[in-house]
């Protein structure tokens, strides 16, 4: 554990809130068309209409945000999926969330032939929050009666059908892959501010519904039979749980689309910063996992420049090392 005391994660949590707001400037600032930060700065002080404070404003500014935004969302999401489920490999995809939001976006493009960003937000939210109702109906019984391995049994097998459903429909609809495959990928290129601020609010409530609770996660990561003993609402925790998890998760996914690894290795990484106090291990995750989004969108800029890749395969390319090491260390115990 890096951070033992209180004073030492205080200044830990500075420094790392420090270095989340250099990668915006980064963010803000490289890409295609390289500026400066005094261009930028300019361009919120001094706006002249030229291309690049547009682009500084309408494009670079979004971006960032969007990518902080989802990239917390899906790193506070794997905290609590993985106290909830036992599992330290533990992901959005656990609870069907992202095989729901692609399925109900690629349904849409093909019976109803919507086509816009804005659209494809709400009906993957949808699809998101259906799915995770599903997986948490067939988990438990009640809320009351329910197990690890159920909610990993129910979420792999509703993964497992929207997956299928979804190759189904886009092998016979050629148009509908054109339009979603950018989508499916994971990618925060191209949404704009309009998009965020419709589902803030529900990122806003989950952050700080997951703060609120955080003490009764370290209740919870000590087992349910201990949680019960003490008097805590297991089943009412794990129901509120679930319904975070719908908002964060299914907020992000239907921002940017599927992005994988956030929410496996950002958990990990805070644990070995400052342990397993979910007061403090839960904001930690939101800022890692800001912090690796922007940077792996940082990165997919350069890659095949002019051209941009999915910011999701970028954070496959990084978590996958990340990914292997848990899983050996943790199925070699």
């Amino acid at each position: 554990m890096l951070f033992k005391t209180n004073a030492q994660k205080i200044i830990g949590f500075l420094f790392t809130l420090m270095l989340l707001l250099i990668c915006m400037g980064l963010s803000i600032v490289y890409g295609y068309s390289d500026t400066s930060f005094k261009t930028a700065i300019h361009a919120f002080t001094h706006f002249n209409g030229s291309n690049e404070h547009i682009i500084i404003e309408s494009v670079r500014l979004p971006r960032a945000l969007i990518a902080t935004a989802v990239g917390s969302s899906l790193a506070i999401t794997g905290v609590l999926m993985q106290t909830l489920t036992k599992n330290p490999l533990a992901s959005p995809g656990i609870l069907g969330i992202n095989a729901g939001a692609g399925f109900a976006v690629v349904l849409s493009v093909t019976f109803i032939h919507s086509a816009s960003l804005q659209t494809f937000t709400w009906i993957a939210f949808l699809g998101a929050a259906i799915s995770a109702i599903l997986v948490y109906m067939i988990g438990t019984n009640g809320g009351n009666n329910s197990s690890p391995m159920q909610l990993t049994l129910a979420g792999a097998a509703l993964s497992a059908l929207f997956a299928s459903f979804t190759q189904g429909l886009l092998a016979t609809n050629e148009a509908g892959f054109d339009q979603v495959l950018f989508w499916l990928s994971g990618s925060v290129q191209g949404r704009s501010l309009d998009i965020l601020s419709a589902v803030f609010p529900y990122l806003l409530i989950g952050w700080l519904a997951s703060l609120v609770i955080s003490a009764k996660m370290n209740v919870l990561a000590m087992g349910d039979d201990v949680t019960k003993g003490l008097g805590i609402k297991l089943g009412f925790l794990k129901l509120t749980i679930a319904i975070i998890v719908i908002l964060l998760a299914g907020g992000s996914v239907s921002i940017a689309g599927p992005i994988g690894f956030i929410g496996i290795v950002i958990p990990h990484i805070a644990r070995k910063m400052i342990g397993i106090d979910h007061r403090w291990l839960i904001p930690y995750s939101g800022l890692l996992g800001g912090i690796l989004l922007l940077v792996a969108d940082i990165a997919a800029r350069y890659i095949i420049m002019p051209r941009e890749i999915p910011v999701g395969v970028m954070t496959a390319l990084i978590g996958t090392p990340f990914f292997i090491v848990i899983a050996r260390r943790g199925f070699n115990k």
